[in-house]
């Protein structure tokens, strides 16, 4: 199983981003994804989470500013980011966790998995 992100970039204050992440592999389930961020100095954070149901749950610094969504149909998960500050600026990574998949017929379940991040950089 793979995360794979993309979306960061480069944007002004007050503008938009929206990041996405594609679980790769045979898949049978995952519980949550969501999307964790690390600003340089500082430890990861969580940004946003979704549970395979829908339920969202935001870091108090986003809420209101970020939308967190996912298509089960497509192991995907997405975070749409408005009204961005500069202290949003961080890598940004995409995290699933309580995943099953299958490597042939054998089930494995393991209860997290990370992508690679990708950097986020807002200007002021």
């Amino acid at each position: 199983v793979q995360l794979q992100a993309s979306g960061g970039g480069l944007v002004q204050a007050g503008g938009s981003l929206r990041l996405s992440c594609a679980a790769s592999g045979s898949i049978d389930s995952m519980k949550g994804m969501g999307w964790y961020r690390q600003a340089q100095g500082k430890q990861r954070e969580l940004v946003a989470t979704v549970t395979s149901g829908g339920s969202s749950n935001y870091a108090d610094s986003v809420r209101g500013r970020f939308t967190v969504s996912r298509d089960n149909a497509k192991n995907s998960v997405y975070l749409q980011m408005n009204s961005l500050k500069p202290e949003d600026t961080a890598v940004y990574y995409c995290h699933a966790d309580g995943v099953g998949y299958y490597i042939g017929s054998r089930f494995y379940y393991v209860s997290d998995y990370w992508g690679q991040g990708t950097l986020v950089t807002v200007s002021s």
